[in-house]
């Protein structure tokens, strides 16, 4: 475990009381829907798409995973913040996403982790939040009608100027067509070699690798990689444009597409050729979520926007193969199509909310990928015996 930082200020029992707190926020939708709040976190306005959270813990993962690039987020869960921010929990240094809305004004921490409070947290990485708005309403408004374009407010002076902010919501193009991974791949290549997070003894270091795998960064979470690192792999993280030539050179084991945002049919364009390489090589290859978009994209399926994503802690997976049900963590408002699969291209995992696909493999080839994420932080999982079976692959023992 970490101590708390000298930096930061220890925060005080009752200087976030909600009573004391003026209207100074909105959220305004492209259909001129306005939710009026108030401002948490940094001053400002920003646009994106605006999604919805299950989980009831793990915001701060959520806050910091990069595939939320261009959205705000909504919490279903009225009472985020409770347990306060520390250090060890991001899956990036920065906050990914362009807002975070809540139900409830964030309580004073009280976890024996807690380093700070999430309003200052929000603040020192310029992250807009809200809070007193009711996401029911605004739950059931996206879960009818879909994701909409909107623009996050927080004003420290004045009332929200609205209506410039619903004329702005309606002129965003959107996620459809959109690339993120430029915005947040690495800008060039590292190694990894942190392990898995253990209470009392913090995060560890693997020291003697078995194999090594090279990780393709479309906008990588930490804990994927600290997976790769416990079970004894060097991972080497490369950019997302790096080429196919350049990715052999290192002479990987194993090669693993990660996660990321955005619509992966803009992505594809630059990632499909590079795939291919990589598939024609003969090296096993495991993908998650925007990667498993990207793989299948390059097998020959097409991906589409979902009217309804999935996001949350409780999403309900089979794995077609041994007829297990998974509880999984996901975040996608994009799917490969189950129709668009080529021969040779084997659906493996469907949603049971929705029946759309969750996972593919690749006949008579070490390949495979699913749409969820088995690295869940802080759970469920149910699915870490996947990268079980990544490195079973590479060692040839599958």
């Amino acid at each position: 475990m970490v101590a708390p930082s000298e930096n930061v200020a220890p925060f005080k029992l009752g200087e976030h009381d909600e009573t004391a707190r003026a209207s100074t926020g909105a959220l305004v939708l492209n259909d001129g829907t306005v939710f009026n709040g108030y401002g948490i976190g940094a001053v400002g306005r920003q646009i994106g798409e605006v999604c919805f959270v299950t989980a009831m813990t793990g915001y701060q993962e959520t806050l910091t995973d990069p595939s939320f690039a261009g959205q705000i987020v909504a919490f279903t869960f009225p009472h985020v913040g409770i347990v306060g921010v520390n250090p060890e929990d991001l899956e990036q240094i920065s906050p990914a996403a362009r807002g975070v809305i809540v139900r409830m004004n964030p309580t004073d921490p009280s976890n024996f982790r807690a380093v700070e409070h999430l309003d200052s947290w929000l603040k020192k990485n310029q992250l807009i939040g809200l809070a007193g708005l009711d996401t029911r309403k605004l739950t059931r408004r996206i879960r009818d009608g879909g994701a909409p374009s909107g623009v996050i407010i927080h004003s420290s002076s004045e009332a929200p100027d609205t209506n410039s902010a619903i004329l702005e919501a309606r002129e965003w193009p959107g996620l459809e067509g959109m690339d993120l991974t430029k915005e947040v791949t690495c800008k060039k290549p590292y190694i990894w070699d942190q392990t898995l997070w253990k209470l009392g003894d913090g995060y560890g270091k693997m020291a003697s690798p078995k194999r090594k795998i090279v990780a393709i960064d479309y906008g990588a979470k930490h804990n994927i990689l600290r997976h790769l690192a416990d079970r004894e792999s060097a991972v080497h993280v490369v950019p997302a444009t790096t080429s196919a030539n350049d990715i052999l050179a290192l002479q990987p084991d194993g090669i693993f597409l990660s996660n990321g945002p955005g619509d992966p049919a803009a992505t594809a364009k630059y990632t499909t050729p590079i795939i291919q390489d990589l598939i024609r090589s003969g090296i096993p290859i495991f993908g998650i979520c925007l990667g498993h978009q990207l793989l299948a994209t390059a097998l020959g399926a097409k991906t589409a926007k979902m009217p309804i994503g999935h996001r949350g802690a409780n999403q309900p997976v089979k794995d077609l193969g041994t007829q297990k049900v998974e509880i999984t963590s996901q975040n996608h408002g994009f799917a490969v199509q189950s129709d668009s699969l080529p021969p040779g291209i084997v659906e493996s995992h469907i949603s049971l909310f929705d029946g759309s696909n969750e996972g593919i493999r690749v006949e008579d080839k070490k390949i495979f990928s699913v749409q969820y994420h088995p690295e869940a932080s802080p759970g469920p999982h149910d699915s870490g015996y996947l990268f079980d079976r990544f490195i079973r692959m590479i060692d040839g023992n599958a």
